[in-house]
């Protein structure tokens, strides 16, 4: 039974630093690319950032870029994510998800499997 587990989330304040994980069970951890995806209240899930199965290469959503961090420990069976500045604008519901195979979907689609999501919400 595959299992993604996030956690990190929480309430900050606008500037703070978080670095959300995602422990994944009943699956071969190598097999499979790996991203982070978000909900703010009342849209839809959009992708945040991603990285292949050998962790070399990653895609950050534009809004991500140089703000968020995407990284994996294969010998922990663990994805993170560093983000940094926060601003309220990123409160959202947070989820981890796996694709499998070498490619890094963008879209919810194509992933195959999800936690349950963890909250985080930046207060001004």
């Amino acid at each position: 039974q595959v299992q993604l587990v996030e956690s990190g989330g929480g309430l900050v304040q606008a500037g703070d630093t978080l670095r959300l994980s995602c422990a994944a069970s009943g699956l071969i951890f190598g097999n499979y690319a790996m991203g982070w995806f978000r909900q703010p209240p009342g849209k839809g899930r959009q992708l945040v950032a991603a990285i292949t199965w050998s962790g070399g290469t990653t895609r950050y959503a534009d809004s991500a870029k140089g703000q968020y961090t995407i990284s994996r420990d294969t010998t922990k069976n663990t994805v993170y994510l560093q983000m940094n500045s926060l601003k309220p604008e990123d409160t959202a519901v947070y989820y981890c998800a796996a694709a499998s195979g070498p490619l890094l979907p963008t879209t919810p689609l194509g992933y195959v499997y999800w936690g349950p999501g963890t909250q985080v919400t930046v207060s001004s």
